[in-house]
């Protein structure tokens, strides 16, 4: 087999940095912050549109001064959220509300106004929408409105011609002269808004892989997720990736740079260079460094007996129950220990409540523990009419009861892909039913000696598993 000439292995780099770009920016602009990358997204936008359409059933539209990835979604409970940029705090419903009417204003909206024009018609389609915006002049909600408008001139649908969004926040309601991209604001929305009788209709919609069935949902949820357990999937699903899961391992790293690291009890899709990830375990701030000691620590008390893939005799253990008081108690130690020594946040750790919530949050994101309840496997939030079980009857791995069960009511699973954070790692050889444990088990790093990864705003983040690897085929 020849080896590919110098032409051909640039042409592929070009191609594989531009999908990346799309992948982890779906709405870029010539003028916006990538506009040094853009020209290779309208030098193979043929190219990308094809291999989007094919690989995820993406529709990728590029014009001249913008291009617009249409993602879909992955059902409820699996999107990624806005966050204020300053703060890290992510929307409020309050957010996306003003975010949605303004964007419904703009479409047809002239191509300058005043920002005080803006709010005025805004609270005009709040009322048609039945909406009710009393509270608009507080500070709070001004602030609110100020986010929702500040989005959307990271977006490119308003640029501030003179004068500044966040003049809205201001006691004296501030002005600004505003300019408008009409065809960016109508490409925001990627969802079926038609067809969709309420919002929950529309995430299942969204969710809808459509022709493509089971290989275009796999596929999306791969590359948009931290780790893809196996209950993550329908039957269909499983035995699909099963039978092809080498194969799509070469094409992911081909067309976006992707390692597959495939374990029994699923899949997860790193990325060397860290640039389409948005979240980050190790990671900076005093949620971040909580949330990996709080994890090392659930690890060490619920490591599951024995685990194993069903192939070579094994017990496929997918999650395991936490108990309910056990996350508070851990966080309280980890306070003890580590919060004065590192300088936790002093308003987190007045309200300790507030501080669980947002660590069992971050956890929650990087899918290392998840609410305890039904499972896509048991056909929670799949599609009507989607198809769920392999077409001929053929037998897959079962995933039944692999999250375990719990001797009380348990709010929160604890994942497999968590033990990539063990303290204690526990090796166990192929076909080999025992597992070997090492006896000098070594502490997790104290916050401040915790590593400071780059951050970057993109829907996808990667946490290899740590447990055994499938068997061989």
């Amino acid at each position: 087999m020849p080896l590919p000439s110098t032409h051909d292995v640039a042409l592929a780099a070009e191609r594989r940095a531009a999908a990346r770009l799309l992948l982890a920016h779906p709405l870029i602009t010539s003028t916006g912050p990538h506009r040094d990358t853009f020209p290779l997204v309208r030098k193979h936008a043929d190219w990308l549109a094809q291999r989007f359409q094919q690989v995820f059933g993406y529709r990728l539209l590029v014009e001249a001064g913008y291009a617009r990835l249409f993602k879909a979604g992955l059902g409820p409970a699996a999107g990624h959220r806005l966050e204020r940029p300053s703060t890290g705090t992510p929307f409020t419903p309050r957010t996306y509300a003003y975010l949605t009417l303004a964007l419904s204003v703009l479409v047809t909206a002239p191509e300058q106004l005043l920002l005080s024009q803006l709010v005025g018609d805004l609270k005009a389609a709040a009322v048609d929408a039945g909406l009710e915006l009393t509270d608009s002049g507080r500070q709070s909600e001004r602030r609110t409105l100020a986010a929702a408008l500040r989005q959307l001139v990271d977006w490119g649908v308003l640029a501030e011609t003179e004068g500044h969004v966040s003049a809205v926040a201001e006691e004296e309601g501030g002005e600004a002269l505003l300019t408008v991209d009409r065809e960016i604001a109508r490409a925001v929305v990627a969802g079926p808004l038609a067809q969709s009788r309420d919002g929950a209709d529309l995430v299942r919609r969204a969710a809808d892989p459509g022709f493509g069935g089971p290989r275009t949902y796999v596929r999306r949820r791969l590359v948009e997720t931290p780790v893809v357990h196996l209950d993550d999937l329908t039957d269909a699903e499983r035995e699909w990736l099963r039978t092809r899961q080498r194969r799509e391992s070469q094409a992911f790293s081909e067309l976006l740079g992707l390692e597959a690291e495939i374990r029994a009890e699923g899949i997860a899709l790193i990325d060397p260079e860290t640039d389409l990830t948005d979240l980050h375990l190790p990671g900076t701030g005093t949620v971040a460094q909580a949330a990996l000691l709080l994890v090392v620590r659930l690890v060490d008390r619920l490591r599951p007996d024995s685990p194993g893939h069903p192939a070579v005799g094994g017990r496929l253990v997918i999650g395991v129950p936490i108990p309910p008081e056990l996350p508070a108690v851990l966080l309280d130690e980890l306070v003890e220990e580590y919060g004065r020594r590192a300088n936790w946040q002093r308003g987190l750790l007045d309200d300790r409540d507030g501080f669980l919530a947002a660590v069992l949050d971050h956890l929650t994101r990087m899918r290392l523990i998840a609410p305890a309840g039904p499972v896509r496997a048991a056909g929670h939030g799949l599609p009507e009419g989607y198809e769920a079980t392999t077409a001929d009857g053929r037998v897959v791995t079962s995933v039944a009861e692999a999250r375990g069960s719990a001797d009380g009511p348990a709010a929160w699973v604890l994942l497999a892909a968590a033990a990539r954070y063990a303290t204690t790692v526990a090796v166990k050889p192929r076909r080999s039913p025992e597992p070997h444990r090492p006896t000098e088990p070594h502490r997790p790093p104290e916050p401040s000696a915790i590593p400071t990864p780059r951050r970057a705003d993109t829907p996808h983040s990667a946490t290899p598993l740590n447990t055994p690897q499938e068997p061989p085929a």
